[in-house]
């Protein structure tokens, strides 16, 4: 978007037909504001991050990124005091991710690709600062990037294990996804990596996975690049497991400078084809039914009016923005990675990996509200609250326009009343569920 460390204006960001959101206008538009302004900003609280090699800019981007926005600083970020006593920004890296690099003219999938990651991280890091101010982040790295199939997945759960047995923090967001089908060896492989979800339920550490950016038409593993695209709707894990709270994503179509009111003038078209509406449901939300695992008795009861979910796992659970045409802004320097020096500045970034650090800094300022005893595994909690109408016209923007079929080839789903395949039982109005999700939570 631009160079610098003052953010794009929204009169650059409509000129290239999007809309870029910043921290106060995510807060607002998603109601957790109240909490904010109750000195509910996450105390005490640890969210672990998840990603492959870790940027090495992080801690000066994290700086760039609060000095903007007048967010709090970390410690540990670039130009912390000696003595630094506030929350904490740390990084814990598994294994050496200097070994392994991809071959020169690698014809990988772009997975690997360490500039991709550095800006994974800082959107990561950036954006549960942003939901969740005052707690704690530690970005936990592997030294394996590769997220199509099984090479890289060993590590990122090792370390997941590794930190839910040092207790190190309360909730855990995954921006990683690969199809169920593109295992190598098949469910067995997937099964045999899920034993980080049963420890974290054990451990009450929420786990939110994104639900991927490809609608229902995801890839098989291939270690080539124009990968071969399955040819029947399928959905990606992590975030098709029952032990983890999906994430999809919608078109934020509310004013992105103060996330007050809905913007249907602005750019992008889909917005602006779709008047009156806060949100519509992301072309390339995954989301659809899994072929994994049976549907979990917490599907059994959904809201009114939603798509059925028959005997197999619905993906995703909720959503939040997720399209780059109303994204949210990111600060990333990235040096060593290009020689362009037009990388370095900011980004408009989408994707529902901008979501799973949002929900997961949701429910660190949960788990503080809660004083803090984690909430833990959620999924039965957000599916209890949504089968009330009364709490779920309170506690969620129900989105119903919109669909998933981001390739023609493949069929998708709409967005619907109650539940669906592209925005799950739909974003959050954080206020309101969060104090909900407690109530549920302390009496079950």
């Amino acid at each position: 978007m631009s160079g610098g460390t003052t953010p794009p204006s929204q009169t650059q960001c409509n000129a290239i037909g999007r809309r870029c959101f910043n921290p106060t206008a995510e807060q607002n538009s998603y109601n957790l504001t109240p909490l904010l302004a109750e000195d509910h900003q996450g105390q005490g609280q640890t969210i672990i991050i998840v990603d492959s090699f870790g940027s090495e800019t992080v801690r000066h981007d994290l700086m760039v990124f609060n000095n903007a926005f007048g967010l709090p600083h970390l410690c540990g970020e670039e130009n912390t005091p000696t003595g630094c006593s506030g929350p904490t920004f740390s990084e814990l890296q598994q294994g050496n991710t200097s070994t392994n690099p991809p071959p020169p003219q690698s014809k990988g999938t772009g997975q690997e690709n360490r500039s991709i990651w550095a800006i994974e991280v800082s959107l990561d890091v950036e954006w549960a600062h942003s939901m969740a101010p005052m707690a704690n982040i530690l970005l936990v790295t592997t030294p394996t990037a590769e997220t199509l199939g099984v090479q890289g997945f060993p590590d990122f759960f090792k370390a997941e294990q590794d930190v839910i047995n040092a207790h190190l923090g309360s909730v855990i967001s995954q921006s990683f996804a690969s199809a169920e089908e593109a295992f190598n060896q098949g469910t067995a492989a997937l099964q045999n990596l899920r034993g980080a979800f049963e420890l974290a339920r054990a451990n009450h550490v929420t786990v939110f996975g994104s639900s991927g950016d490809f609608g229902t038409a995801n890839i098989l593993k291939t270690p080539v690049k124009n990968p071969t695209v399955i040819p029947f709707p399928t959905v990606e894990w992590p975030a098709s497991d029952p032990l983890v709270t999906g994430v999809g994503g919608t078109y934020e179509c509310a004013n992105a400078t103060t996330g007050l009111g809905v913007d249907s003038a602005s750019p992008p078209a889909t917005c602006q084809a779709n008047p009156g509406g806060r949100e519509v449901g992301w072309i390339d939300a995954g989301g659809g039914f899994s072929h994994v695992f049976t549907r979990p008795s917490f599907q059994d009861v959904l809201p009114a009016g939603s798509t059925p979910i028959g005997a197999r796992r619905g993906v995703p659970d909720i959503s939040i923005q997720a399209s780059s045409r109303t994204g949210v802004l990111i600060y990333i320097t990235n040096p060593g990675y290009s020689t362009n020096v037009n990388d370095t500045g900011w980004y408009v970034i989408g994707g529902t990996s901008s979501g799973s650090p949002q929900w997961a800094g949701l429910i660190a300022v949960a788990n503080e509200l809660n004083g803090g005893k984690p909430l833990g595994y959620i999924n039965p909690a957000l599916y209890a609250i949504a089968s009330d109408p009364t709490s779920y016209a309170r506690d969620f923007y129900d989105v119903t326009t919109g669909n998933n079929q981001a390739n023609p080839a493949v069929p998708g789903y709409p967005a619907t009343t109650g539940w669906d395949p592209v925005t799950g039982l739909g974003t959050p109005n954080a206020a309101n569920l969060i104090l909900d999700l407690i109530a549920y939570v302390n009496s079950h």
